[in-house]
């Protein structure tokens, strides 16, 4: 899948029918599990769900985005309202987009790994 018709897909969901658990703590809408699929981007889940998991118990939102250059990438986890909540430099990845955004949502008991168009 080129990254013009994963774009197309992604913005298919608006909700989801199914929670996919990748760690106890975390788990993925169909969308996230989608672009994890065909990005080949479990290793973005897990880079998420690990600085999730390390959030305090106020923090029940993040935004998290991950921007692409020549091979490498920058993680920028914020609260939503600019506060930065981690940051990560991915030295290579063969990510297909330029950029994405995905939200992360506490649900009470674990963290949900959503794209904003599933929010």
């Amino acid at each position: 899948m080129n990254p013009k018709q994963l774009s197309s897909a992604l913005a298919q969901f608006t909700g989801t029918e199914h929670y996919y658990r990748i760690h106890p703590k975390v788990a993925l809408t169909d969308g996230a599990k989608f672009l994890a699929d065909e990005a080949g981007a479990y290793w973005l889940m897990d880079a998420i769900g690990s600085h999730l998991c390390l959030l305090k118990s106020e923090e029940y939102f993040a935004s998290c985005t991950l921007n692409v250059s020549d091979h490498s990438a920058k993680f920028l986890m914020d609260d939503g309202n600019g506060g930065i909540l981690a940051q990560q430099d991915i030295p290579y990845t063969d990510f297909p987009l330029p950029s994405i955004k995905l939200y992360g949502v506490w649900a009470d008991s674990y963290w949900v790994i959503m794209l904003p168009s599933e929010y």
